[in-house]
Order: structure tokens, then sequence, then C-alpha cells
């Protein structure tokens, strides 16, 4: 029995969610691309952070201001240019371009987006982040001016952000529409997303492909079969197992680079991880290297310290070993904290990633030997994402990226003036933290801002907001056939989906 015939049987068999199969894949016509996603996202709302697979799907169907070229440099998007008015106020000039309702994108759509972010009720991943704005000037259609309330140097960024796309005032809020290259034609609830292409798309020529087809594959294994069988073109997160049986395949392609990292969050909100202590114990009882190994087949490296990158002209050498692996230090630390014992808690993480679930098993066993005995919570990546918003653990587990390469990036880990996130400790709060990150964003001139993110990352690993575990390889895997897609360096590579417009599957 083939793979394809097959395949919703084998997953029910593996306690999966029921997946469509893709019968005929192998015989897509010209112009479509059947796309191996590694989950079917909690939703696609645009402000919305519900992982990597709904930020893909984001990419297809929306745009910002501003975007990231397939090199990680900045480009224009929806803006076709932006200018620095001294160091509180931005103007950006819009393009002509049109919502997928046919409306104009207009100075009206921007400043009604950030009014959507900002509000009171509003959920949005960069709340926070919009209200540092000021004011909001339209002038014209085509002239948006930002009035900072204090120095903004990454703005330009920030709209960059998969989390800040632009969206037509006009929309039903049940179903915003943006202006990305694809529109969505069918769901079929956790199971695929039909895309097509949208005709008026603002960049001429572009999207290539005539359709899209994400069919969730939460089986990382049955991911990678399905592309081995020629059911699917293309996929995201390859199993690092898996990386180098692709590479040897002539008739696959593997695109992987080094950025994204694994690490630890916690529920600061009560005892034991109200106390820095405790969290620096825990930051120094981990065997990292078996990290690496267990759960990335040696395809990462050990990481000890904020996550900024060695290539980085920010990083800092003397912090690279800042919660190095020192058992007796970390007793110290438990019993300074009136832990002499240790203690009991809970370990989140979740059972639909592999490295994530392998991850928490060598902390697990990590912690128990300094006396930490938690018990594992390994729930779908859905129900990850719900129990980390409320808090529901005690120590979690985390695997993400940079917001971008520069160092602004690492603030959702560990400012705690953002909004609540999964992605970030629970109930995080540090006032000296919080302004040195505000002091980086506002400055304009490298070298104080190098000595400030300096002094950033030492706090950082005397308060232990976030422990560094691992940094990952991240692979996307494609048959040979398909051209134009690009994994984007570094932090950048959630933002790989930017590249769809460009793909042909040959």
């Amino acid at each position: 029995m083939s793979l394809t015939v097959s395949r919703r049987s084998v997953l029910a068999g593996a306690a999966a969610l029921p997946f469509l199969g893709i019968a005929g894949a192998r015989a897509a016509a010209p112009g479509t691309l059947t796309f191996g996603l590694s989950s079917y996202p909690p939703n696609i709302l645009p402000w919305a952070n519900t992982g990597t697979a709904a930020a893909t799907v984001k990419l297809m169907i929306y745009r910002g201001l501003t975007g990231f070229a397939p090199d990680g440099s900045l480009r224009p998007e929806l803006a076709e240019s932006w200018t620095a008015e001294g160091s509180t106020a931005w103007t950006f000039k819009l393009r002509d371009a049109t919502f997928q309702n046919g409306e104009k994108v207009t100075s009206a759509d921007v400043k009604w987006t950030i009014e959507q972010v900002t509000a009171e009720k509003s959920t949005a991943f960069l709340r926070t982040q919009m209200l540092a704005i000021d004011k909001i000037e339209t002038p014209d259609d085509k002239t948006v001016r930002f009035v900072m309330k204090e120095p903004a140097a990454t703005l330009p960024l920030l709209f960059a952000n998969f989390h800040m796309p632009i969206i037509s005032r006009v929309s039903d809020p049940k179903t915003p529409v943006g202006a990305g290259p694809f529109m969505i034609k069918a769901q079929e609830r956790g199971v695929s997303i039909d895309l097509e292409a949208y005709p008026k798309y603002y960049k001429p020529g572009l999207p290539k492909l005539k359709t899209i087809r994400a069919v969730a594959y939460a089986d990382e294994n049955l991911r990678v079969a399905a592309l081995q069988a020629g059911d699917v073109d293309l996929i995201e997160y390859v199993p690092w197992q898996s990386m180098e049986a692709i590479g040897k395949d002539s008739k696959l392609a593997l695109d992987a680079v080094d950025g994204p990292c694994m690490y630890l969050v916690f529920n600061v909100t009560k005892p034991p991880f109200n106390d820095a202590r405790v969290r620096k114990a825990v930051a120094h009882a981990i065997k990292r290297e078996e990290i690496v190994k267990a759960a990335f087949f040696g395809r990462g490296s050990g990481l000890a310290h904020l996550p900024i990158p060695k290539a980085s002209e920010f990083f800092n050498p003397e912090h690279e070993n800042g919660w190095k692996y020192d058992p007796d230090l970390a007793k110290k630390l438990l019993a300074e904290a009136g832990h002499p014992n240790g203690f009991s808690c809970s370990l989140l993480s979740t059972a639909q990633y592999g490295m994530h679930k392998d991850s928490a098993e060598v902390v697990q066993q990590n912690i128990a030997a300094v006396g930490i005995k938690a018990e594992l919570n390994l729930p779908d990546w859905a129900t990850r994402v719900t129990v980390g918003n409320k808090g529901q653990y005690d120590i979690g587990v985390m695997g993400d990226a940079a917001d971008s390469n520069d160092p602004d990036g690492v603030a959702k880990w560990i400012d705690g003036s953002l909004s609540p996130s999964y992605s970030r400790s629970f109930g995080l709060k540090s006032d000296k933290i919080t302004a040195l990150v505000k002091a980086g964003r506002a400055e304009f001139d490298a070298a104080k801002r190098k000595a400030i993110y300096r002094e950033m990352e030492a706090l950082v690993i005397e308060e232990a907001p976030m422990v560094g575990l691992a940094w990952r390889s991240q692979g996307y895997a494609m048959q040979k056939r398909v051209s134009g897609f690009k994994n984007l360096p570094g932090a950048l590579t959630f933002y790989s989906g930017t590249t769809f417009e460009d793909v042909t599957a040959g």
C-alpha cells in the first residue's frame, strides 16, 4: 500500500489528528506546489503569535510596510521608502498596491492597523512596541509620519515583523484582508490550507506559482517520507536525523541555516522561580552538549548566554559561558535560595516536535541531578501555546529565533514590559533590563549600542529571565525541480516563507 493511500490510517494509529492524504500530488499541474507544514496553525490572525507554521502562512497572505530580502537585508514592501527625521520621527512613503479585496493600500489603512494593534483590549504580539508611537500623521494617501514618544532607531525593523502586517480597514474582523501574494481559497481545519495567486499583487510578474496547497504533517517522519515519495514538493522543519539522508538524495535539496535556538522560560509569578538564584541554578545544571546530541544529532552547539551569535558585531565573548555547566554552583544557589534538598515542579514542552521533547527530557535528567524533580507535560503544540500563555507551568522548553539579526531582536525573550506571550517567561518583570532594551532601541550610534547591549547581557546572565540551551540548524527540504525558495540567514530563517512569491515548481 502506498504512503499516500495509507496516510490517514497511519496517523490515526499514531494518535495524531486526521490529516488529508494528497492523492495525485506527484502529478500536480504546472504552477502548483504542495508544501508540508509542521503543524496546522492554531490561527492565522495577522497580529497574533501562534508559532512558526502560522507565521509561514501569514507571509504568504500578508505584507508589512517593510520586509526581509533573501539575503536578510531590510527591503521595501508596502512602503517604497522611509526616512528618519531626527531621532523621534519617521516618514514612510507608500507604493501603489491593493489589498486582496481590491481596495487601495493607503495611509489610513496603516493608521487603522496600528490603532487595532494598540487598542486597550488588543492581544497583539507587538502591542507594547507600537505603543511607543505618540502620533500618526497621514498628510495624504501615500504618506505616513510616525512621531515617537522617544528615539526609535529600530522602527523600520519592527514593521518587517511577520506579526505586523498592514490590514485593510474595511476588513471583516473575522476575515482580515492583507496585501500578500497569495489568497486563501479553502481550509480544512487541522488538515490543509489551499491558496491561490493574487492577480493584482504589487510586484510585477509575482507570484510565479498559481496555487499552493499547504498540508499539515505533525509527524516529522511522515513529513520526510511524503517528500521522499514525491507527495509534497517542499517541507519545513526537516528533522535533524533526516538531514544527512536528504542531503545525499539526488532528487532532493536541503537548505539549512544556523540561527534558531532552544531555551527555557519560567513562571516567575510564584515560588520557586520568582527567585533569580533558582533560575540560575537551573541554568548551571544543564549539560548543553547532551541536548545538541539528543535533539539535533550534533547539528548545533551549546548556548550558555543570551542568543547573540558569534558572527554578530554585538557578540560579547566575555559572556559566552555565562551559564556554563557547574552543578556545584547550581546546588550552592539552590541552598542560598532556601532549597538545599531541592524541590518538585512541572516542566512544559510538546511531543509534537521531537526537538522540544528530546530537549525537555535532557533538561529533566540534568536538573534532577541537582535535586529538582520535574514532571513532564507534553501536549500537542496548540495546547502547549495555550498552557504557556496562561502560565500553567513552572519551567517551559521553547524553540524560537530572534525577531531579526539585530540585537533588538532578542528583546521579545527578556523584556517584561511586553504583552504576555508563551514565548517568554510568564509574569516576567525587570525594570533594569527593560530600560536597557529601550536604550538600545533608541540609540543610533553603533558604538554606544554595543556598550548598551554588553551591559544588558551581563544583567540577563545574572537575572536569568530566560536560559539558553542550544543553537540549532534549521532546515527546509525540497524536490530539486523547485527553485526560488530561500532559507533566510540566521535568526530570519522563519521569515523564509516570504520567498514563496519567487518559487516555481518546474
